[in-house]
C-alpha cells in the first residue's frame, strides 16, 4: 500500500522508491501535463528556502495546479500565537495536499497524523528532508545506471544535516559504501551509525578530507556547515570553511564519479569546479521538480503514465 504521506524517507520502501523513480523519469520528459487540474496544494514554509519552495511550486504550476500559503512565517497567524494544530486544521481545509517545512523535528510526523489530508514533510529541523532524498536517488540512478554497491562520500555538517540522515536511511536498500568525512564537532550522529551497523552498511570516519576520500568514490556528496542550526557562532566560525572542494582535487577520482550538493553553497564547493563535467548539483536540483510531481500526485493517487 502507498503511503498517505511522506514524512520520512524511512515511509517509503524500495518498491515505493523505485515507483516514484519511475515516475519522475517520465515527469522529467514531459513535465507539462494537467494532472493536478483543480487540485489545491498548500505550501507552509516556517522556515527559509528558495530550491525546495520554488521546485515545488514550480511542479504544481506545470502540473495546472493551484497554490496558497507563505514562504515566511512571520505573515502566518504563527505570530499570532495560533498552535501548529490550528494551522495544519484550518489549511487542510482549503488544500487538497500539504507541504511543510518547519524547524521543529518532528513537527511534520505531527502534521502529518493529525491532517484529514496527505502532508510532505519539506525538512523539519536536522531532521528529516525525504524529498531531497527522492530527487538525489533519482540523480544517483541517472548518472550511475543504478543504486546498487556505490561508494558514496558524504563531506561536511553530517551532525545536523537532514539530507545527510536521509540519504543514509534511503541508500539503505542498496548496499551501499559510506565515507563519512567531517570535523568531530560534526561527526555522523551515533544513532546513523547503529543504523548502518544493523544493516551490515560499511562506512568509515574521516576527519580529513583526504584523496583517499574522494578517489575511492562514485558520489561525493559536499554539503554546506549549517549557520542556523549553531547555538554558539564561535564553533560554527571554527569549522565553516573547513572542508573546501577545488577542481585539481578531483584530478585522480573516477571517471564515472559526480559531485552533488543539496544547495545552497557557500564556500564548500569552488566555483572553478563548476565546469568540470564531474560536478552535477545544478542538474540535481533541477532533478528535483520532477521528483516532487511524482510525489505529489503518488500521495494524491494520480497515475502517471
Amino acid at each position: 500500500m502507498s503511503p498517505t504521506s511522506l514524512v520520512n524517507i524511512g515511509d517509503y520502501d524500495k518498491e515505493d522508491i523505485f515507483r516514484i523513480l519511475t515516475s519522475a523519469s517520465l515527469f522529467k520528459q514531459n513535465p507539462n501535463r494537467d494532472l493536478l487540474k483543480g487540485r489545491v496544494c498548500a505550501t507552509l514554509f516556517f522556515e527559509p528556502s528558495t530550491r525546495t519552495r520554488l521546485s515545488f511550486e514550480t511542479a504544481v504550476n506545470r502540473l495546472r495546479g493551484r497554490i496558497v500559503g507563505f514562504s515566511d512565517a512571520a505573515t502566518s497567524s504563527s505570530t499570532k500565537g495560533e498552535s501548529l494544530k490550528d494551522t495544519i486544521m484550518m489549511v487542510s481545509n482549503y488544500a487538497d495536499i500539504i507541504i511543510m517545512r518547519h524547524h521543529l523535528e518532528g513537527s511534520a510526523r505531527y502534521a502529518s497524523e493529525i491532517s484529514p489530508v496527505p502532508v510532505i514533510n519539506a525538512g523539519d529541523g536536522s531532521n528529516q528532508h525525504p524529498t531531497q532524498t527522492m530527487l538525489d536517488l533519482f540523480t544517483i540512478y541517472e548518472t550511475q545506471g543504478t543504486l546498487n554497491n556505490l561508494t558514496i562520500t558524504i563531506v561536511g555538517d553530517l551532525k545536523y544535516g537532514r539530507a545527510v540522515h536521509s540519504l543514509i536511511q534511503g541508500l539503505s536498500h542498496y548496499n551501499p559504501t559510506f565515507n563519512f568525512v567531517a570535523p568531530e564537532e560534526l561527526s555522523i550522529p551515533e544513532k546513523y551509525k547503529t543504523f548502518c551497523d544493523r544493516r551490515d552498511i560499511i562506512y568509515r570516519e574521516f576527519t580529513d578530507f583526504s584523496p583517499e576520500s574522494i578517489n575511492n568514490a562514485d558520489i561525493l556528496y559536499m554539503t554546506r556547515v549549517q549557520k542556523e542550526r549553531f547555538t554558539d557562532l564561535m564553533e560554527y566560525e571554527k569549522v565553516k570553511n573547513v572542508y573546501v572542494l577545488h577542481n585539481d582535487m578531483l584530478r585522480e577520482s573516477r571517471e564515472n564519479l559526480k559531485v552533488l550538493h543539496p544547495l545552497p553553497r557557500v564556500k564548500e564547493i569552488n566555483q572553478d569546479v563548476d565546469d568540470n563535467p564531474k560536478a552535477y548539483y545544478f542538474q540535481q536540483a533541477k532533478n528535483g521538480m520532477y521528483v516532487r510531481q511524482a510525489v505529489i500526485c503518488d500521495l494524491m493517487g494520480i497515475e502517471v503514465k
